[in-house]
């Protein structure tokens, strides 16, 4: 029997957030993972208040890609109300178990904040504008068919008369929704599909959002930690009295895997931490190395009995056929998320329960995480969400819960509220990390330097050992061989293996996830069969991508608009790159030149991308243009390299990030094509990275297979 849960009458005021004379307008949205149906259970989205303002509930984190605005144009679009009366306000995740999971997933991830929502927010929206409609028929007793709703306003048509949404709020609450709505068609959208201004926007710029690393409460203590330098590591011992006098400090809290110093402000309790001698078991790790590691992935490529993620034709046959063949191994490394908001949690205990401020991609995960570590009732904990300073994968998904786990216990054994701040170090160096990976391919061409044959070998460690490995199936992870195990290039002979490779480094989402290697694995190996058959890489593709319309749509849209095909001035060239992935089409041209050292001056940057709707097109370029920024720091300069089992960087100076001055020209094509849904914050940097390094190809000759291409003291070798 399933336990009912009830809430309080003061916090379902502060859920609802109805003001006097407003209504909260019920509609049939799904259950979590379930499809929109005629069934399907009532929840309010939407407060219209008496002075016309209209609250839209957003169950989805903002981060600084635009979601809040993105959703909320979606229900205004169908409620038709004044977009200059918008507010958000993020659900209060307790809501998701009170009202049976009616908001879905609220997990903000793998661009599918609007893609997985569209529908049933839109509904939402109709079906408010629906009965205020109605109510304002009824209100003049007229039939409901002849009256409209505008811009916030309803109108009897035959004789003029009009209602603001405001006043008609009373009424319509007490009306049932209707059974279904009609959505509008895209093409009349004229909020949805407009460039508006994000709603989080001014409160940025000046200087008045709230994160969580910014939340104060009254007599709230600090807390710095430490935690064991070798993953998989624990407390063996500390010597408390080396701190004893220590300005400021107020208690030392131990964990299984950590010791965190409390303070009366963060840096005297983050110089205290630092000062205290700590001795660590690492757990029969403290030996590994990155060259350990590179050798654990090398043997991978090579072993026999690698479970087939695909299998099409028969390769060994067709590379008997080949008139040539064209091999590679390339290579990339770990790589942190390093958001510019570090890990943080504040705690309080309170007489009913505790409250919570974090960063997240994940309120739900928050909320579970808070109730584990307490033991308290989910429904006693309130999660008070905030915006969040990046994530980029890290506060989301199998990652979402270790830094709210030790603020939680941290808070519990001092007694006051508690603010956990992980310094940046910490931060880089106990991360979920993008997997460490390898492949290794040999292509067959025939007499016309087309590809007869595609043989893949991918070795890395896959994300489901941390995240689900129950879901590893004879160790297969066809995710991780994503690009290739769908490749949509037209080779009649085709095979993917997998080598898994398991270490104690801990790895999760990181934006793009496994798009980010397998694309520059991919489109790299396509410009290196391009060149040993002597055609245009541009070309080359056009052939090969002649079944996959969208795919070699994008590919055109970049090219046209980067002049592919047109000089260039002295020293500088192209290259370009596409992928499919979270529902959209991305192509990106780069041009480069070549510096002394051997590393390239990125110029400029031409992207392309299909993503069917597109709810806010400076949301969209906006996602492309820092996608740009983020391929390019990875491809750059960034690689998590480990020694004695420890992470070696720890901060911006081993750790760098682009710098405005190296930032190229970007330009951005919006070609969409309607008809699905895609995402965009994940699919716009994995083509830039090969698109850059196949401009170095087309200026060297020479292949550029490892990652990153500038090393610390010079460029990497080819």
């Amino acid at each position: 029997m399933n336990k009912i849960f009830k809430l309080d009458r003061r916090n379902f005021l502060k859920a609802s957030a109805v003001a006097g004379g407003g209504m909260m307008l019920g509609f049939h949205i799904p259950a979590a993972n379930a499809a929109v149906t005629k069934e399907s259970e009532v929840n309010a989205w939407i407060v219209v208040n008496s002075d016309d303002t209209v609250l839209i509930r957003v169950a989805h984190s903002e981060m600084g890609q635009g979601s809040m605005t993105a959703l909320a144009q979606l229900v205004a679009e169908e409620l038709d109300c004044n977009w200059s009366q918008v507010k958000t306000a993020f659900v209060d995740p307790r809501l998701n178990i009170t009202r049976k999971k009616v908001y879905g997933g609220m997990a903000t991830v793998g661009s599918r904040a609007v893609r997985t929502s569209q529908e049933y927010l839109r509904k939402a929206g109709a079906g408010a504008r629906d009965m205020l409609v109605r109510a304002a028929a009824q209100t003049w007793k007229v039939p409901a068919g002849e009256c409209t709703a505008k811009a916030g306003v309803v109108t009897h048509t035959a004789s003029k008369r009009t209602l603001k949404y405001g006043a008609l709020a009373e009424a319509a609450a007490k009306l049932a929704p209707s059974a279904d709505v009609a959505l509008k068609d895209p093409a009349t959208w004229t909020i949805a599909g407009q460039p508006k201004m994000r709603l989080d926007m001014q409160d940025k710029v000046m200087g008045k959002a709230v994160y969580a690393i910014d939340i104060m409460l009254p007599d709230m203590l600090f807390a710095a930690i430490a935690q064991s330098p070798v993953f998989g590591g624990k407390l063996k011992s500390y010597d408390e009295a080396a701190i004893k006098n220590f300005k400021g400090v107020r208690q030392v809290v131990t964990l299984e895997n950590a010791v965190a110093v409390v303070g009366d402000s963060y840096w005297e309790a983050q110089r205290a931490v630092r000062a205290l001698p700590v001795v660590w078991d690492d757990a029969g790790n403290g030996k590994v190395s990155s060259a350990s590691i590179a050798q654990f992935l090398d043997e991978g490529l090579k072993m026999d009995g690698a479970p087939v993620a695909r299998n099409d034709g028969d390769v060994a046959k067709a590379m008997t056929t080949a008139v040539k063949t064209v091999s590679a191994e390339y290579r990339v490394p770990y790589l942190s998320h390093a958001a510019m908001e570090p890990m943080n949690c504040t705690v309080r205990f309170t007489d009913d329960g505790l409250d919570i401020w974090a960063p997240t991609q994940n309120a739900e995960a928050i909320l579970n995480a808070a109730a584990r570590a307490s033991g308290l009732d989910p429904l006693k904990i309130n999660v008070n969400l905030t915006y969040s300073g990046g994530g980029f994968g890290r506060r989301g998904g199998a990652a979402a819960g270790d830094y709210v786990d030790q603020a939680v216990l941290i808070a519990k054994a001092v007694g006051k509220p508690v603010k956990m701040i992980w310094s940046r170090e910490e931060d880089i160096q106990h991360d979920f990390y993008r997997p460490i990976s390898s492949a290794k391919m040999t292509a067959g061409l025939d007499a016309s330097g087309m590809p007869v044959a595609w043989n893949t070998r991918i070795s890395g460690h896959s994300i489901l050992t941390t995240a689900n490995p129950s879901a590893l199936k004879d160790n297969m992870d066809v995710g991780f061989l994503v690009l290739f195990a769908d490749n949509v290039y037209d080779v009649p002979n085709m095979k993917v293996d997998f080598a898994l490779r398991k270490t104690h480094v801990p790895v999760g989402y990181w934006r793009s996830v496994n798009h980010s290697q397998n694309a520059y694995f991919r489109e790299c190996f396509v410009d290196e069969m391009a060149l040993a058959a002597g055609q245009d890489p541009y070309e080359y593709r056009r052939k090969l991508l002649h079944k996959a319309p969208k795919q070699l749509a994008v590919l055109e849209a970049a090219a046209k608009a980067a002049d592919w095909g047109k000089p260039l001035p002295a020293g500088q060239f192209r290259g370009i790159a596409q992928i499919d992935g979270y529902g959209s089409y991305v192509a990106a041209v780069a041009e480069i030149s070549m510096k002394p050292d051997g590393s390239p001056k990125v110029h400029r940057v031409v992207t392309s991308v299909d993503c069917g709707y597109v709810v806010n097109p400076d949301t969209v370029r906006a996602q492309l243009e820092g996608a740009t920024a983020w391929a390019l720091t990875a491809l750059l300069y960034n690689e998590i390299t480990l020694k004695d089992g420890r992470v070696e960087q720890g901060n911006f100076d081993r750790y760098r990030m682009l710098l405005a001055a190296d930032m190229p020209k970007v330009e951005v094509v919006l070609v969409p094509s309607g008809g699905f849904w895609g995402g965009i914050g994940e699919p716009g940097s994995p083509p830039v990275g090969p698109a850059v390094v196949n401009a170095m190809l087309a200026a060297t000759g020479k292949p550029s297979r490892s990652q990153p291409l500038i090393k610390r003291g010079g460029a990497a070798s080819a």
